[in-house]
């Protein structure tokens, strides 16, 4: 499986490194030079790991942080700075970081990190989720409903595997919102990618599993 690795950091010599040293190791790599320009890329495909800069024009690394936890408290994050001092690292590792490495770096520890971060994650958190019928794979990104695949788009697919995680449990918008999309969006939002969603599970008349509590939100759950 090859993992999905999102680099944030305004310097594009390490942006250049980390994009050529990664892929030869077999990961599939994603890069931004600004914050907005990283929580965007992460909104519009889910990354098993992020590799933060912390001093970045207009958003900081600690606000980008932030607002990835927002929308996914499990990813893990790795913060890459020149910012070397001991009460630094408590600082990133204290706002919400999985782990703190600083420039220079050698790539061999970088990526020594990085891999232990992500089997931590694959042991933290199984790799296909279960409700009734229903099943998602986080690795291969396949959804099926009984023995029917199920096409999803990104932003589909991970507002299903955020029903997944929590069964049974009410998801008001503003919650959904926050961990799919992160920030700037209006809830209605969360009402056209449900609607969107229920068709395509239910595409061959399948029962409704995401069920609506009217005035507060929506849940996974069978009739």
């Amino acid at each position: 499986m090859q993992h999905h690795i999102l680099v944030i950091d305004d310097d594009p010599a390490i942006t250049s490194l980390l994009k050529r040293g990664l892929s030869y190791e077999g990961f599939v790599v994603e890069t931004a030079c600004t914050g907005r320009e990283g929580l965007a890329a992460a909104r519009e495909r889910p990354s098993d790991l992020v590799i933060l800069d912390v001093m970045m024009p207009g958003l900081d690394g600690y606000e980008v942080l932030s607002r990835l936890r927002a929308a996914d408290e499990q990813m893990p994050v790795l913060m890459l700075t020149a910012k070397d001092a001991p009460s630094d690292q408590v600082q990133g590792l204290s706002a919400g970081a999985d782990d703190y490495v600083t420039k220079p770096f050698p790539f061999e520890v970088l990526l020594a990190r990085i891999r232990s971060l992500l089997r931590r994650q694959q042991l933290d958190h199984p790799s296909v989720l279960h409700f009734a019928d229903l099943s998602l794979d986080t690795g291969s990104h396949v959804v099926q409903r009984g023995s029917r695949e199920v096409s999803l788009t990104s932003l589909e697919f991970k507002l299903l595997q955020e029903f997944l995680i929590h069964p049974r449990q009410v998801l008001s918008k503003d919650v959904l919102l926050d961990r799919v999309w992160g920030y700037d969006f209006d809830a209605n939002v969360v009402e056209v990618y449900i609607k969107q969603l229920r068709q395509k599970l239910e595409a061959r008349g399948e029962p409704r599993l995401i069920q609506t509590i009217r005035n507060v939100g929506y849940v996974l759950r069978e009739s």
